[in-house]
């Protein structure tokens, strides 16, 4: 049994609401490059759709802006659609500058962050540093796009969840899972909450299979597909 929270990330709202119905999902998380490939052109709109498909669990919508005033115009704005509504901060906005003002103005606010796009331990601790220690949010390390670049991401991850002790109401996110062993490491080193696409979560169903089968399943497959592209080799 998983002790870490599995979030669902994704816009898709037939995916959406699949997940919903799975009582092994605790939250979501959803970005604007997971809404414009889904196809959402109401901002609004949609999050207002999501949020009746999940009126009780945690939901995280993004501010767009790149300065800071119109970011916490936008953050204000996005945490009145609900109480379960988490607002993502980028933790830098496009020209490197670090949003920690704007963190701890929201945190004092009792806005619930969840900020978003880390990528180093300086940055988890700048970020762990402006949050209100009275004030629920998430911190979500992009432990995937850190492994992208050839760098193990478990041993950031094991030490930003030390880090993140100082403010025990906030938790630790894994984001950008690339398999489904992520999972398993994210609860080892004690990250509180993972968030995976729906392709990696359905893969849950895989854990613990019995290779021996799973190898038979694989080269059936190989076979069926020669055979439904009728390949033919002549001997």
């Amino acid at each position: 049994m998983l002790k870490i929270k599995l979030f669902a990330d994704g816009a898709d709202i037939a995916g959406v609401r699949e997940m919903a119905a799975n009582p092994c999902i605790s939250g979501f998380t959803t970005n604007p490059t997971l809404m414009r490939r889904a196809g959402v052109v109401d901002y609004k709109g949609f999050a207002e759709e999501m949020l009746r498909i999940v009126p009780d669990m945690p939901v995280s919508f993004e501010v767009f802006a790149d300065d800071f005033p119109t970011m916490e115009r936008q953050a204000m704005e996005i945490a009145s659609w609900g109480k379960n509504v988490n607002v993502k901060i980028p933790v830098v906005n496009t020209k490197g500058e670090f949003s920690g003002k704007l963190i701890k103005r929201l945190s004092d606010a009792r806005v619930q962050v969840n900020v978003t796009a880390l990528m180093t331990l300086d940055q988890v601790q700048r970020v762990t540093d402006a949050l209100n220690p009275h004030t629920a949010a998430t911190i979500s390390v992009f432990a995937g796009r850190i492994a992208d670049t050839g760098r193990d991401p478990v041993l950031v991850m094991a030490k930003s969840v030390e880090i993140m002790k100082a403010k025990p109401k906030s938790e630790l996110i894994w984001a950008s899972p690339r398999e489904l062993l992520n999972i398993f490491q994210a609860e080892e080193v004690g990250c509180h909450i993972i968030t995976a696409t729906n392709d990696i979560l359905k893969k849950l169903r895989l854990f613990h299979k019995d290779l021996d089968l799973f190898s038979i399943e694989t080269v059936e497959m190989f076979y069926k597909d020669a055979q439904a592209a009728g390949f033919n080799i002549a001997v």
